[in-house]
């Protein structure tokens, strides 16, 4: 895309506010979808906004990036510092400082390799805190009267862990906490939901936990918040995450792991051989038809979200908050700043004060002649007087005048 800015005969200046928009008018409209793949560094969420600032890197060159709170609670996996990562969005410009950035729609993780250092770089951390040590487990209950259950209400976990239960020990009650156990804000739901088992605190165990699926699927119980949630839980917690070979943060942290939701229902209540039938196709029935009514309503909803008259309010908000976060750095420098010259200025005196201490003088090698406690100022001061005592830098000595015959 070319832009004729200097087509009239004669060229006329333009302010740098008019040049500036017509560069971020090229560069938006050339660049409204773009695939970047690179490291993260200096990533930094700002506060109160919540918007994530951080740039890309890669051996040659730097990109920066911006990624709205609402966007950044959409990740399954918490950016760190270090990781590669595939981001996707559309490249804007900053008017106020005429960068250019990509403003992130959605960001993924290159690699199982990033997930893996990501995964290890907290269990060390946790494990340094104390996270993992035996003397925080709780021990579980012989006999439970309620059981708390946090995991996806449609998934297969859920089935396993009440045919397992109702099988084994009918007389037990089962309270469910609908949460998502994959994809963004799964990681939130699945810490909210044991926290809101303890609030209700008429369960005597709780088991968190999903069926098998890849390392990306198995994620949020990776992650830090779920791991404390854990650890903060006063219930006992079972975590049953349908991976046999590998464990999760969430195992470590957990009272109990069990290898899978089954296991877990086998471990939580004794035996028993009678089962309690359950609605889980009326329940599947109504998850269908709510199912089928959310994604049509969610076509409508997003097919708003891409015309210009909805999204001209949203751009000209966030380029109204990203400058309000410039401001607030711009007037910490300033202050800051400010007291570093005041503190110059106050050492400079101090040093000046110090430098007219007499002591000062005494030290040079120079002696002070007193009369009493008054300083004599002239030799005729000092013959008329007749003694008098000299002050030197280690002590005094006294004198008496003698004329010369």
């Amino acid at each position: 895309m070319t832009l004729d800015l200097f087509s009239s005969a004669e060229q006329q200046p333009m302010t740098v506010s008019q040049l500036t928009g017509h560069i971020k008018a090229a560069l938006e409209s050339a660049f409204e979808s773009v695939l970047v793949t690179g490291e993260i560094s200096n990533f930094k969420k700002h506060s109160p906004s919540g918007h994530a600032y951080f740039s890309l890197k890669d051996d040659a060159a730097t990109l920066s990036a911006v990624m709205w709170r609402s966007r950044i609670n959409q990740l399954f996996f918490s950016p760190q510092d270090g990781m590669k990562v595939i981001a996707r969005g559309k490249i804007t410009v900053y008017p106020p400082r005429g960068n250019y950035q990509i403003d992130v729609v959605s960001l993924q993780p290159a690699g199982v390799g990033e997930l893996q250092i990501a995964f290890e770089k907290l269990k060390q951390k946790l494990y340094e805190e104390g996270l993992f040590d035996d003397e925080h487990k709780k021990p579980l209950p012989k006999f439970p009267s309620g059981i708390g259950i946090v995991t996806s209400e449609t998934g297969a976990a859920i089935r396993d862990i009440v045919t397992v239960i109702k099988r084994r020990f009918p007389a037990v009650e089962l309270i469910l906490c609908p949460v998502r156990v994959q994809g963004s804000g799964a990681a939130e739901e699945i810490a909210q939901g044991i926290r809101d088992m303890n609030r209700y605190g008429k369960v005597d165990v709780i088991i968190t936990g999903r069926g098998g699926g890849s390392l990306e699927d198995l994620w949020p119980f990776n992650e830090e918040i779920v791991a404390r949630a854990i650890f903060d839980s006063v219930i006992p917690v079972i975590s049953a995450v349908g991976h046999e070979v590998d464990y999760s943060i969430a195992d470590l942290v957990a009272d109990m792991r069990a290898p899978t939701p089954s296991a877990a229902a086998e471990i939580v209540v004794p035996d028993r051989r009678e089962m309690l039938e359950i609605f889980n196709e009326f329940a599947y029935t109504i998850y269908c038809r709510v199912y089928e009514l959310v994604r049509e309503k969610r076509e409508t909803i997003r097919h708003l979200l891409k015309s210009y008259s909805f999204n001209r309010p949203y751009d000209l908000l966030r380029g109204f908050s990203q400058n309000v976060d410039e401001l607030d750095r711009r007037l910490k420098s300033t202050m800051t700043h400010r007291l570093d010259i005041t503190s110059a200025h106050v050492t400079s005196l101090h040093h000046r004060l110090e430098s007219l201490n007499p002591e000062q003088v005494l030290n040079r090698g120079y002696a002070i002649v007193y009369d009493g406690k008054k300083i004599m100022q002239s030799k005729d001061e000092t013959l008329q007087r007749g003694k008098g005592n000299i002050r030197f830098k280690d002590g005094r000595v006294g004198f008496i005048v003698r004329k010369e015959t």
